[in-house]
């Protein structure tokens, strides 16, 4: 069964509270951070009902998780203080990490900020030298993640990660966390060139040590280096393109985590769009979400349809429209998902009894095509 998840919350009862959430998803894998992402605050993990979150985990079947080292730190920073905590800090991430069981951490590489990249890749490796040895003892890889390429981030090519990789010495203990919209934005093809990109991966630093995949749509085109993450099928990717990755067999059996951004009109109906992204990547639409649902899907394709509305098309001009016209933009700067979104409900195509996120996860669903109706 393909191994497909989300981020979900390690906040209040830790990984109890986390596979609860990615149990709601029908997740078969997640991520977690062990605490905010921004700050080195920590709850004692001993407090994070790990073995309750273990049994959860047991009865969903979910046997491969991953965790997410924290954006502070910055391996690549010529600043003392900063390098060393980065250091000091991801080793007690990688403790906490082999506490739980996990067996991969992702970890953005770092920026080189005032140098450049040669001393960014150099100055990366050596906190990674000292990141592994100070961890010998636990059984945890740290995956480096393929970058958008924006600012000073070191890891925006493949080059990059196998020379940082070249400069580590114990780098059996390295991994690799591909990203579909860091890669799209950085400038690889995966829409129209999926194997060629695979085979250049495993040229350059090689397929046995991708570990974890990151699945995002973009809401920039490629090369853009902007790295926004947009739900499946409402960005620059697509559903088709996605869909091939995840069933690629050069990545069969790796976990896929989505991070796609939660979608709302207002804070309070802010709700990701997790379960239906991984039922549609999976082929459980019917099954997870019932006949009814993919009724009113058709009404869609059949309401669109009369508005000769191709959602890729629509997709595509509207980012484009607001990344080039900044008066339209300010005119009108819903994104391309919630100007079809409010199409719906001004024309009242579906029950006005669906949720907003009900709603939307009929339309991600349209964003499939009608040959997935057929295969439904």
């Amino acid at each position: 069964m393909l191994k497909i998840g989300s981020h979900v919350s390690f906040s209040d009862k830790g990984l109890q509270t986390a596979a609860k959430e990615a149990m709601t998803y029908g997740s078969s894998t997640f991520m977690i951070y062990t605490g905010a992402p921004q700050n080195t605050r920590r709850k004692p993990i001993e407090s994070l009902y790990i073995e309750e979150g273990k049994a959860l985990m047991n009865t969903a079947g979910i046997e491969e998780i991953v965790v997410h080292a924290p954006y502070i730190v910055n391996l690549g920073s010529y600043k003392e203080d900063t390098f060393e905590l980065g250091v000091n800090f991801l080793q007690e991430e990688i403790r906490r990490t082999d506490y739980i069981g996990v067996r991969n951490i992702v970890l953005h590489p770092g920026a080189y900020t005032d140098k450049d990249a040669e001393f960014g890749i150099a100055r990366i490796a050596e906190g990674l030298n000292e990141v592994l040895a100070g961890t010998s003892n636990t059984n945890v890889n740290i995956a480096l993640e393929t970058m958008a390429g924006k600012g000073t981030e070191i890891g925006r090519s493949f080059e990059e990660i196998a020379a940082i990789m070249d400069k580590v010495t114990y780098n059996e203990r390295l991994t690799v966390c591909m990203d579909t919209c860091h890669m799209h934005d950085a400038g690889y093809d995966l829409v129209d060139d999926l194997d060629g990109v695979l085979e250049q991966f495993d040229r350059t630093v090689g397929l046995d040590r991708v570990a974890v995949v990151h699945i995002n749509d973009s809401k920039n085109p490629r090369g853009a280096g902007k790295d926004r993450h947009a739900p499946i099928g409402a960005g620059w990717l697509g559903q088709s393109a996605i869909s091939n990755i995840v069933h690629h067999e050069a990545l069969k059996g790796r976990p896929f985590i989505l991070e796609t951004p939660w979608i709302g009109k207002e804070d309070k109906t802010v709700r990701p769009m997790y379960e239906v992204e991984i039922a549609l990547l999976r082929g459980e639409v019917r099954n997870r979400f019932g006949e009814d649902f993919l009724e009113d899907v058709e009404r869609l394709h059949h309401f669109f349809g009369k508005q000769e509305i191709d959602s890729r098309d629509f997709i595509l001009n509207t980012w484009t429209l607001l990344k080039n016209d900044a008066k339209a933009k300010k005119a009108d700067p819903r994104e391309p998902m919630e100007r079809l979104y409010d199409m719906i409900i001004a024309e009242g195509v579906l029950s006005r009894e669906l949720a907003e996120e009900q709603v939307n996860q009929r339309l991600t669903t349209w964003f499939a095509g009608k040959s997935f109706l057929a295969q439904a």
